[in-house]
C-alpha cells in the first residue's frame, strides 16, 4: 500500500533532491543558508567544516571497553530505570516503522537501546550499541549531537547527516533534563533507509517528558507544585513541575518548569521565583485548589500544590529531625510559647525565628498556620 501524502508537502524524492542540492552548494562554499533544509543543519556543516571533517571520511563507530561499558552503566543508572517503563511503550508505538530507539548520556554515548533493531543489518548494529559514542565530534551532523547541543527536539533526514556514511539514517531526538536542571541525555529514534517520519519528533519529546517525569517521582520531596500560565493548567503532565522541600527550596524540576521560569540549576529557593510567602505556598496544598501567583518578572501563573503523593513518589524525605509536638495539652502551650518568643525576639522575621528554634522554615510555616499565626519575611 503506497503512504498517504500530504499535498502541500514535497515528494520523498523531491526531499532528498533539495537536501541533495543544498549540500552541494554548502560544501563548495556557495551558500550561507538554503530554504530545503534548517539553518541549523546548514550551521552545523559548516561547523564540521571548519573542523577539518569531510563528508567522504569515514566513520568508525567505535564503543567503549567493557570495563569502560560496567561503569557506564553503573553512572547511568538513575536514567536507564527511569526511562525502561517509557521505553517499553516506545516500542510498541513504533515496532511497524522500521525505527528503533536510543538512549544516550549527557555525551551522546549510548546507554540504553530498544525497539527491537534488526542487529543483522551493520549499519543497525554499528549504532544501537550500548557505549557506542554518537556525539558530534564523532559522527558529524545528527539528531543526538544537535538535541543535545541546541537542548530541543530536532528531526534530521538522511543528507541531512554530515557524513556520507551516515546519510542512511533518519532519526528524532530530543534532550532528557535532570530533576537539577542539568542535561542528563538524550533520545533518539532511528530509521535505516526508512521513510520520513518527521512527526517522531513530537513523540520523542513527549518520550522525553515521561522520562523526566520518573525521574521527578524518585527524587525526595516533600510538596509537588505544578504551574502553568492563568487558564491553562491541567493537573497533569503537560504542565510544569516543581518539587519542594522541607528548608523551602526547589529541589526538583521538569523542563517545562525550568523554561517557563527561567531557573538556573539546582536548589534555587521558593522566594527568589515567587513575590510571595513560603507560607502562602505551603497554605495552599489544603485548599486542593489552583490559585493565581505574582512572580518576581511581573509575570503571573497558575499553581497547584499537593503533598509529595501527588507525584507517585517513590520516596519523600525523611521527618524533619526536629518532631512537631503534640497538638493538644501542656506541650502545645510550650510549643506556641516557644513560637511566641520566637518570632518577639525576631520582630517578626520568620527566618530568624525558625533558626533560633532549630527548625526550617517550612516547617514554622506549618506550625503557624496551625495555631492561626502569622510571621513576615
Amino acid at each position: 500500500m503506497l503512504p498517504i501524502m500530504n499535498p502541500t508537502a514535497p515528494s520523498p524524492v523531491q526531499r532528498l533532491q533539495a537536501i541533495s542540492q543544498a549540500r552541494e552548494w554548502v560544501m563548495e562554499g556557495k551558500l550561507a543558508s538554503h530554504s530545503g533544509v534548517p539553518d541549523w543543519v546548514v550551521r552545523s556543516w559548516q561547523q564540521c567544516l571548519g573542523l577539518g571533517m569531510r563528508p567522504t571520511d569515514r566513520v568508525e563507530f567505535e564503543a567503549i571497553d567493557s570495563a569502560q561499558l560496567k561503569r557506564l552503566k553503573a553512572q547511568h543508572l538513575r536514567l536507564r530505570e527511569a526511562a525502561q517503563d517509557e521505553l517499553a511503550r516506545l516500542s510498541r508505538t513504533i515496532s511497524g516503522s522500521q525505527y528503533f530507539a536510543l538512549l544516550t548520556d549527557a555525551q551522546g554515548v549510548v546507554v540504553d537501546v530498544a525497539g527491537n533493531p534488526n542487529q543483522r543489518d551493520r549499519r543497525v548494529h554499528a549504532i544501537a550499541r550500548l557505549g557506542v559514542d554518537l556525539s558530534e565530534t564523532r559522527i558529524g551532523t545528527s539528531a543526538i549531537g544537535a538535541a543535545l547541543a541546541h537542548q530541543r527536539p530536532v528531526w534530521l533526514h538522511r543528507g541531512e547527516h554530515f557524513f556520507n556514511d551516515t546519510s542512511v539514517y533518519s532519526c528524532a531526538g530530543a534532550p532528557i533534563a535532570g530533576p537539577d536542571g542539568q542535561c542528563l541525555g538524550m533520545l533518539d529514534l532511528t530509521g535505516v533507509m526508512a521513510l520520513e517520519r518527521p512527526e517522531l519528533q513530537h513523540l520523542v519529546a513527549q518520550s522525553a517528558r515521561s522520562i523526566e517525569t520518573a525521574l521527578l517521582r524518585a527524587h525526595p520531596h516533600r510538596l509537588v507544585m505544578r504551574l502553568n500560565w492563568p487558564g491553562r493548567l491541567r493537573n497533569d503532565d503537560t504542565d510544569a513541575c516543581l518539587l519542594l522541600d522541607d528548608e523551602g527550596f526547589i529541589c526538583a524540576r521538569n523542563s517545562l518548569a525550568t523554561q517557563l521560569l527561567q531557573l538556573p540549576a539546582g536548589l534555587v529557593p521558593l522566594t527568589d521565583v515567587f513575590a510571595t510567602s513560603e507560607g502562602q505556598i505551603h497554605d495552599m496544598q489544603r485548599s486542593n485548589t489552583p490559585m493565581e501567583l505574582p512572580l518576581w518578572s511581573g509575570l503571573t501563573v497558575q499553581c497547584l500544590v499537593q503533598p509529595s503523593q501527588a507525584m507517585g513518589a517513590v520516596s519523600s524525605l525523611p521527618t524533619p529531625e526536629v518532631p512537631d509536638f503534640q497538638e493538644t495539652g501542656a506541650l502545645k502551650r510550650v510549643q506556641d510559647s516557644m513560637i511566641h518568643k520566637a518570632l518577639q525576639a525576631a520582630k517578626g522575621n520568620v527566618v530568624l525565628a525558625a533558626k533560633t528554634l532549630g527548625i526550617s522554615r517550612a516547617t514554622l510555616y506549618r506550625r503557624l498556620s496551625r495555631r492561626g499565626g502569622n510571621g513576615q519575611h
